[in-house]
């Protein structure tokens, strides 16, 4: 559990729940969302969500499926360099980071945010790979920095759509799983790999949930061919 520094009354900024209010409706449509166990997004903020990454919409998808909180993302430097672009994911709660070097003060600020009771998402894969098995691409640790660094729970989610690839109007399902309380990772700051050994963890159980929803997923279709 994080350890925060305080509590937010609000979980995100004004702004940003009325953007949220007027749009997620639209969105959900044109993106044809559907959330599965949304019962398991917590009552509490100060935790880090983890998912598997397919498309730059994926982080729309997050931000649709956690109602209560607003979910803040390390978004890539360059972006913060375009006129109209840049105030707008500022607004969202995105922060930039430079992904072509160990950027220090991108993690500090992904710290802070998650100490002082908001939600950071993340997505351990570090980039996009769509139409790939999420159990067979690499992963990057920087989700397990962060966590060890504030002591954070993590929320695997699964991003599932056919043939893993995006397609506008395409079913898109968000999966939520049980969280993962941070004492559970037994983190040991003396050991070595541990960066390691606890993302393949999150990560790992982000695949279990992805390959049980889809054989479920299956099981159903067969049920209504017959």
């Amino acid at each position: 559990m994080a350890k925060n520094k305080k509590e937010k009354k609000q979980r995100g900024t004004r702004a940003y729940r009325i953007i949220y209010a007027i749009f997620a409706g639209i969105v959900g449509v044109i993106f044809n969302y559907k959330i599965v166990n949304k019962e398991k997004e917590p009552d509490k903020s100060g935790f880090i969500v983890c998912a598997n990454h397919v498309s730059a919409t994926d982080a729309i998808a997050l931000c649709y499926a956690f109602r209560k909180n607003q979910v803040h993302f390390m978004a890539k430097k360059e972006l913060f360099k375009i006129p109209v672009l840049a105030p707008l994911i500022r607004l969202l709660g995105a922060f930039p980071i430079d992904r072509g070097g160990s950027d220090v003060g991108a993690i500090k600020n992904a710290v802070n945010l998650v100490s002082e009771g908001n939600v950071l998402g993340i997505f351990p894969q570090g980039h996009r790979y769509p139409g790939e098995d999420p159990r067979k691409t690499r992963t990057k640790n920087g989700m397990a920095l962060i966590a060890t660094k504030c002591q954070a729970d993590i929320v695997p989610v699964y991003i599932g759509r056919k043939n893993n690839r995006f397609r506008l109007f395409r079913r898109t399902y968000i999966v939520l799983g049980d969280i993962i309380p941070y004492e559970s990772f037994g983190y040991d700051h003396e050991g070595s790999g541990e960066y390691a050994r606890i993302t393949s963890i999150a990560f790992d159980r982000i695949c279990d949930i992805g390959e049980q929803f889809e054989s479920e997923l299956a099981q159903k279709k067969a049920k209504k061919k017959k």
